[in-house]
């Protein structure tokens, strides 16, 4: 096998290591009125989920969208280390809809 030289095998290293970083979505803080907003265009839930906090509901979209890497995707990350509701709804969205 043929030797790489060190100078041309630090890119190819480091462009490997970049392809290879885990999707994140959108964190940065947002108007409860944008969020609001954009759930109502995100696409709907495939479950019901009539009877759950309007936490749940969010959290749920917002992972949702997040595991499809949509435009509407989000993890409002103060919020869901503060609210639990928002936090099962977001994990549980991530991981139904992320499953193919």
């Amino acid at each position: 096998m043929p030797k790489i030289p060190y100078t041309k095998l630090s890119p190819l290293l480091l462009a490997a290591a970049c392809a290879t970083q885990p999707y994140v979505p959108p964190s940065a803080p947002e108007a409860p009125a944008h969020a609001q907003e954009r759930r109502e265009r995100a696409s709907r839930p495939t479950y019901n989920l009539t009877g759950y906090p309007a936490a749940v509901r969010e959290g749920y979209i917002d992972g949702c969208e997040s595991a499809k890497r949509s435009e509407f995707a989000r993890k409002d990350a103060a919020r869901f280390s503060a609210d639990a509701q928002y936090s099962m709804g977001w994990n549980d969205g991530f991981g139904i809809c992320g499953v193919k």
